[in-house]
């Protein structure tokens, strides 16, 4: 388990910057939200991997991917949380409407 764990983190850190380098455009983050983006891409690249190959039964469809699907899922959740925070952080004014918030 716990080699599970510490295998997790690497691959965090590994996918979550490479996904930042590959995706063009600021992204302001820290450290523990890189690895997390590479975690939680991990995951994403291993559900596609369920999906695309149907391997690995075994396991299930909810496991950690290897170094290039989780790059891949890491992009995939990196352009996720851009979505949500560019349409968080947009406010809609009235056509007309000067006023700056």
């Amino acid at each position: 388990m716990l080699g599970f764990i510490l295998y997790l983190i690497l691959v965090g850190i590994v996918a979550g910057y490479l996904a930042r380098l590959l995706v063009p455009g600021s992204d302001p983050m820290s450290f523990v939200q890189t690895v997390l983006l590479g975690i939680v891409g991990s995951f994403i690249g291993g559900f596609l991997g369920y999906l695309i190959f149907n391997e690995d039964f075994d396991e299930g469809a909810f496991q950690a991917a290897g170094f290039f699907g989780s790059i891949i899922g890491a992009v995939i959740a990196l352009l996720i949380y851009r979505a949500l925070v560019s349409r968080r952080g947009t406010t809609r004014r009235a056509p007309g409407d000067s006023r700056t918030f």
